[in-house]
C-alpha cells in the first residue's frame, strides 16, 4: 500500500473536519424541531399582533444572524429593521416605539451591551422576544418570549468560535420569519412587491397583457383562406403563427408551422386545402390578465411555441410565442 504524500494527508484531514462541521451543524439544526412550542407560537402572536415593526438587535456573530433575520422578515411582509445593540446605547433606542417587537439574539444571553438596552426597551413599552442559547439566561429571563437556540457544541474543533449556534440561530429566525409569512397569507405577488428588481421581479410581476402582441399585430384569416395565404399572413405577423376566425370574427382555429409539417407528411396537396380544413380546431388561450410565467408553463407543458390570447369575452386580445417570453426574461 503507498503510503500517503503530506499533502494527501492534509487534504484528507480538511475533508474531514469539513464533514464533521457540517454533521455537527445539521444536528444542531435538526435537535430545534423539537422545541418549537408554545413560545414560538407566542412569538409569532406578538409579531402579527403588534401595530409597530420589529427592530431585531444583536452584536458581535448574532449581530450579523440578526440583519439577515431583519431582512427576512422586511421582505415577507413585515416590515423590520436591525439596530446595532452598541448604537442602541448611545442614542438609536429612539429608533424603537412603544408599538414595535424587538427580537434581541445572544447565544450566551450575557452580552453586556444587550442587558444594558433591555431595561430601555421596557420602559418604552415594546415587547420583547430573546432568542439565546441560555434559556436561564438574564435576557432569557427578561424577554416576553424566550426562543430556545441552544446546542451541544459548536462545530469548532476548539469549541469556542460561533458556528453550530450562529446556524441554530439564522435557521430559527428563518423558522419564525416563514411563520409569520404563512401566518399573514402572503402570497406571490406581496412577495413580488418587495422584490421588483431582478428575473424575480420579472417572473411574479409580468401578466401576459405586458408580453403580448396586441390584437392588432395578429394575423388573422378565413377559414377559406387558401394555404398561400396563411403563409404570407404568418411572414407578416412573424409568430409562426395565423389565427382563424369565422366571418363574424369568433376564433375558431389557429394554423401554425406544425400544421403546415404535418400537412405535408400526410402527403395533402396543399393548393386545394382550405385552412379549415387543415387548421388547429379549439386552439389552446390565455387570458391577458393571467402571469407571464403561467403562459410559460402551459406552452412548455404543451409542447406549443404559440399562445393566442382571448379576453374575458371571447374577442382576441392578442398572441405571444417563446421568443417574447424570452425577449421580456420571464424564461
Amino acid at each position: 500500500m503507498t503510503p500517503l504524500s503530506p499533502q494527501d494527508s492534509k487534504d484528507n484531514s480538511a475533508i474531514d473536519m469539513a464533514r464533521r462541521v457540517l454533521r455537527i451543524e445539521s444536528d444542531a439544526v435538526a435537535a430545534l424541531a423539537g422545541r418549537i412550542d408554545g413560545d414560538f407560537a407566542h412569538a409569532v402572536r406578538l409579531i402579527l399582533e403588534s401595530a409597530g415593526r420589529v427592530i431585531v438587535t444583536g452584536i458581535g456573530k448574532s449581530g450579523h444572524i440578526g440583519r439577515k433575520l431583519a431582512a427576512t422578515l422586511a421582505s415577507t411582509g413585515t416590515p423590520a429593521y436591525f439596530v446595532h445593540a452598541a448604537e442602541a446605547a448611545h442614542g438609536d433606542m429612539g429608533m424603537i416605539t412603544p408599538a414595535d417587537i424587538v427580537i434581541a439574539l445572544s447565544n450566551s444571553g450575557t452580552s453586556e451591551e444587550l442587558l444594558t438596552i433591555v431595561p430601555l426597551v421596557k420602559r418604552q413599552g415594546a415587547r420583547l422576544i430573546a432568542m439565546t442559547g441560555n434559556p436561564g439566561s438574564p435576557l432569557a429571563r427578561e424577554a416576553d418570549v424566550h426562543l430556545d437556540s441552544g446546542v451541544s457544541e459548536e462545530a469548532c474543533p476548539l469549541n469556542l468560535a460561533p458556528t453550530a449556534s450562529t446556524t441554530a440561530a439564522l435557521a430559527l429566525g428563518d423558522a419564525l420569519a416563514v411563520a409569520v409569512l404563512d401566518a399573514r397569507g402572503f402570497s406571490p405577488d406581496d412577495f413580488a412587491r418587495s422584490h421588483p428588481g431582478g428575473a424575480l421581479g420579472r417572473r411574479l410581476l409580468t401578466h401576459v397583457r405586458d408580453v403580448m402582441r396586441p390584437a392588432d399585430r395578429v394575423p388573422v384569416i378565413g377559414h377559406n383562406a387558401q394555404v398561400g395565404e396563411a403563409l404570407l399572413a404568418m411572414t407578416r405577423g412573424g409568430l409562426g403563427m395565423t389565427a382563424v376566425a369565422t366571418d363574424g370574427g369568433t376564433i375558431t382555429g389557429i394554423f401554425t408551422d406544425g400544421d403546415l409539417r404535418r400537412s405535408l407528411e400526410r402527403g395533402l396537396d396543399l393548393r386545394k386545402q382550405k385552412i379549415g380544413d387543415i387548421m388547429t380546431r379549439n386552439p389552446q388561450s390565455i387570458g391577458p390578465d393571467a402571469l407571464a410565467v403561467e403562459a410559460a408553463e402551459m406552452m412548455e407543458r404543451l409542447r406549443i411555441s404559440q399562445l393566442l390570447v382571448i379576453a374575458p369575452d371571447g374577442a382576441l386580445a392578442g398572441a405571444l410565442n417563446t421568443h417574447d417570453l424570452m425577449q421580456a426574461k420571464v424564461i
